[in-house]
């Protein structure tokens, strides 16, 4: 294990494996982290579940994608298991999130996080902003997560994206797939973010000026997905987009310069039939072939 990341191991532990990761972190550009953060969850709890179950799905699938030609022993990279959280404490869960992300981050690998609730972005998106200043940040989501506070916190899912402009300044959030938001929300992201409320692949292609030769960090919120896909998630939200669309957006990414991806909001105890955790490991899948650095 590189050197960073090692400081940090006590707060890391094995929950099983997704398929085809490697066994030496030192050769791996790529590094696969769960979250199981739950703390937050507004509707149907849960999430927390999700790491361990995409993992074991995920032995269904085949390791070669058709579509990239490619299969995972040609991108090595290494499942370095979930970060254990303290239940019911939540700044400490997230500085821990955020320890384990900047550790990966200073072995020169890419984080690749299977959350947990949405919060899970904020402590992945600090520690990507300190390495890469000029961050970028696409959100593909059915929710604007832009609430100041929801509940009377400032931390929760639905907050997250709000808490994200801080870091990063709101013209640098770009928001894709957006089917439900607060006259509030809808109010501050029309001043401050780029709220995009369209099919999301032909924005990415119209957006590639904007976002060509930045460092991007990519959040997918699985509900930006129709229920109809995707049923196994906290807080679902009718008419969403396709999962074709989904993989035409990651496929078009990869072309740019993502340094950083989550995956949140699966809901496991909500997945009849596993539906939504084995499309989870495909999208883990496909992000891996499309972003970890092939083997020389």
């Amino acid at each position: 294990m590189g050197y960073a990341l090692r400081r940090v191991e006590a707060i890391l532990a094995r929950n099983g494996t997704f398929m085809g990761s490697a066994a030496d972190y030192r050769q791996a550009s790529l590094v696969l982290l769960g979250v199981p953060l739950d703390a937050t969850a507004s509707y149907r709890p849960g999430a927390r579940f999700a790491p361990a179950r995409i993992r074991q799905v995920s032995e269904a699938l085949e390791e070669y994608s058709p579509v990239l030609d490619r299969e995972l022993a040609e991108c090595p990279f290494y499942d370095a298991g979930d970060v254990l959280l303290p239940l019911g404490n939540l700044e400490e869960s997230l500085a821990r999130t955020e320890a384990v992300v900047s550790g990966v981050l200073a072995d020169g690998k890419f984080p690749l996080i299977i959350g947990g609730d949405h919060l899970v972005t904020l402590p992945a998106v600090k520690a990507v902003f300190r390495r890469y200043p000029g961050l970028a940040v696409v959100q593909l989501d059915a929710h604007a997560d832009l609430r100041d506070e929801y509940l009377g916190q400032k931390l929760s899912h639905a907050t997250v994206v709000r808490r994200v402009v801080e870091v990063v300044g709101g013209q640098n959030v770009f928001q894709l797939g957006i089917r439900s938001v607060t006259r509030e929300e809808l109010l501050f992201a029309r001043s401050n973010t780029r709220l995009l409320a369209e099919e999301i692949f032909p924005l990415i292609d119209r957006l590639e000026g904007e976002l060509k030769g930045r460092p991007i960090y990519l959040t997918v919120d699985i509900d930006v997905l129709d229920p109809a896909f995707a049923p196994g998630t906290g807080t679902p939200e009718p008419g969403g987009r396709t999962p074709g669309e989904l993989f035409a957006a990651l496929y078009r990414l990869a072309g740019l310069e993502v340094v950083g991806m989550d995956l949140v909001e699966v809901c496991p105890p909500y997945d009849h039939a596993e539906i939504t955790s084995l499309l989870a490991a495909k999208v883990v899948r496909e992000a891996v072939l499309s972003f970890a650095a092939p083997k020389k």
